[in-house]
């Protein structure tokens, strides 16, 4: 059967020099989703050409699953690393796709 997961895909890029951290922070938060309940998926990846931009993306079995990954990084390790925010280089562009399942098998 058919069904539609949530796709959350994540662009950003580090401020100068700050790269190694901004990696080394996306992989644990990475790492936090896939320990999340209904997270089928989620990786990191950097830019082929060298530059600071990295890639994050996750697949969820819904939105409730999303919300729940989302929330308890914000709760867990936010308040412990001081989050990403200050490392990036301007805005991430966030989306969440619908993705069918039949895509991942």
């Amino acid at each position: 059967m058919k069904s539609i997961y949530w796709m959350e895909t994540v662009v950003c890029s580090a401020r100068k020099g700050v790269d190694a951290r901004l990696a080394r922070l996306l992989e644990v938060r990475q790492e936090m989703r896939r320990r999340t309940d209904g997270c089928k998926k989620a990786w990191v990846a950097r830019s082929m050409d060298g530059q600071p931009m990295f890639l994050l993306q996750a697949i969820y079995d819904s939105e409730e699953s999303w919300h729940a990954a989302s929330k308890k990084v914000s709760e867990e390790l936010d308040p412990r690393d001081g989050g990403i925010e200050s490392l990036l280089s301007g805005p991430p562009l966030v989306g969440i796709f619908a993705l069918n399942s039949e895509n991942l098998d």
